[in-house]
């Protein structure tokens, strides 16, 4: 009897489950809601799905007088063409209402005889229909057919192609990305014109719903790589994605680092030169920025203006190696040294100093903190403020206040000296994310400054520079061509040689088609010389 019941059961909640949903697909493994043969039954389960939204258009149409509707257009207003939802779409469909009433085959006859646009598909399940929806397609659903139809009528407001803002250049291409996928990808079409160049998309965000590309050469790239980057994005389980700042926190190797393994742009120029190195770019729609993986240290420090000037101007990424060391170490040297290594001073600068911190009633260690901090709120203030007055309060800010402080004996004037030589050094880095790891760094040196002296300092360098040779960047080591060593990547690390000598792409990122450049005609004319 027990089991009977059960049976009973059972067979009652299938019947009502059924009834509930008559277009639920039981074989599969997974509840898929198919469309109804019904117009009527689709148009109201569209309804309860989406609730009272005032910007969903559903324009119903009658191919016969005085009957029901049995063509539904249904589109998102605001993010579609209405011209061509208009001139291509309903206009078509209204001179051919005739044809689609007697045709046998009226979805292939809407394909083929009367939409005029071009990208066209089919869906079967309500939520494709969703997504489409929801994406800005256009959708057409037919009464008695189980089926509907897909137009890519995508169109709405967003910011053109304009100059990049964080990555500028005096020399050089000044376009940067916008906030629409398509248009990023374009741009990256525009400048490599390889059938190889392959652009796949995935949708993440179990809510949003967000397009994400991902762009490589398959014939340079390395496969391991790709799949990875395709293995990891597909392992993303969030309701929302808004930026690809949310895919570089999910996908990145190490998270309790301050030091990024993903590189960020927002200049196609220098997307595509990672490319065709054999890295695999990320573009998500609605964010400006582009990532490249693998991502190595010294790429960090490497401005696209780098390439696009002479031989000569390598001296400056050699300076932007220095500005690193002044970034991180200028602080805790000062206090290293006025603290317990007096002896390494002259005589005459040491009384100087000694004169300057006369009346001072802090130690070194805690002018400085107060000098760093006080920048660092300046510098986050610039930021924040309205761009109108944002510079103007950060230099107003930091002249008086620095001169106020020395005036109240608060600290020293070396000290300013020392914190303004500091933040100079910088904004010499051509990424904004890799100053923040020397930021954070700077403080804790400080300490260790202030507790052991040049000991300490040197053992936290240690730390540092054992931390960086542990990173990784999607299996390729981050301070390649460092560690390990590799001498003929040593032509573009800390200066760049001149660009014909620089025949092979970096090794970690391809494992074939190494060579990217055949006899140049500068390497010509010195051979015809001698």
């Amino acid at each position: 009897m027990r089991r009977i019941k059960r049976k009973r059961k059972q067979k009652q909640s299938v019947s009502s489950n059924r009834n509930a949903h008559p277009s639920t697909n039981q074989e599969t493994g997974r509840n898929r809601l198919l469309l109804s043969p019904s117009i009527k039954d689709n148009i109201e389960q569209i309804q309860r799905s989406i609730g009272p939204s005032s910007d969903v258009t559903i324009r119903q149409f009658c191919s016969q007088k005085g009957g029901d509707a049995d063509i539904a257009i249904i589109f998102i207003d605001g993010m579609v063409n209405e011209n061509i939802i208009s001139d291509f779409i309903i206009t078509p469909i209204m001179g051919k209402v005739e044809l689609l009433r007697h045709s046998l085959s009226p979805l292939f006859d809407l394909e083929q005889k009367i939409l005029q646009v071009g990208n066209v598909k089919r869906i079967s399940e309500f939520e494709s229909l969703y997504t489409s929806i929801l994406s800005g397609d256009t959708v057409i659903l037919l009464d008695k057919i189980t089926e509907g139809i897909v137009i890519d009528t995508k169109s709405w407001e967003g910011r053109g192609v304009t100059e990049a803002q964080a990555q500028t250049v005096i020399r050089g291409p000044h376009e940067g990305f916008t906030e629409a996928l398509r248009v990023n990808t374009s741009l990256i079409r525009r400048r490599i014109k390889d059938k190889n160049l392959c652009i796949e998309t995935k949708q993440i965000g179990t809510r949003t719903k967000t397009e994400v590309a991902i762009i490589y050469i398959k014939d340079i790239a390395d496969e391991k790589i790709v799949q990875e980057v395709r293995n990891r994005l597909e392992h993303i389980q969030l309701d929302g994605i808004l930026d690809s700042g949310n895919i570089e926190e999910l996908i990145q190797d190490n998270t309790f680092t301050p030091f990024p393994t993903i590189q960020n742009s927002e200049r196609p120029d220098s997307t595509s030169a990672g490319i065709l190195e054999g890295r695999v770019a990320i573009i998500v729609d609605g964010s400006p920025y582009a990532l490249l993986v693998p991502a190595l240290f010294i790429q960090f420090l490497q401005s696209p203006e780098d390439y696009y000037q002479r031989l000569g101007y390598g001296f400056i990424r050699f300076l932007r190696y220095v500005s690193v060391f002044i970034s991180l170490l200028a602080p805790s040297l000062y206090i290293a040294i006025t603290t317990f290594h007096q002896e390494m001073l002259k005589t005459t600068l040491l009384i100087s100093i000694a004169a300057q911190r006369e009346g001072i009633p802090f130690p070194a260690f805690v002018e400085a903190l107060i000098m760093e901090i006080t920048f660092e709120l300046l510098r986050e203030a610039g930021i924040r403020m309205p761009r109108a007055i944002g510079p103007a309060i950060s230099i107003v800010g930091a002249l008086v206040l620095g001169e106020a402080a020395v005036g109240a004996s608060l600290v020293s004037p070396a000290m300013v000296i020392v914190v303004s030589i500091t933040a100079i050094a910088g904004f010499t880095f051509p990424t904004f994310s890799i100053g923040i790891p020397f930021r954070i760094l700077r403080f804790g040196l400080m300490v260790l400054a202030a507790t052991f002296g040049l000991f300490g300092i040197i053992v936290g360098l240690i730390a540092v520079i054992l931390h960086l040779c542990s990173l990784q960047s999607f299996g390729v080591p981050y301070m390649y061509p460092f560690a390990p060593l590799e001498m003929n990547d040593q032509k573009d690390a800390v200066i760049r040689f001149p660009k014909w000598m620089m025949k092979s792409r970096p090794k970690p990122f391809t494992k074939w088609n190494q060579v990217r450049m055949g006899n140049s005609y500068a390497l010509n004319n010195r051979k015809n010389k001698r």
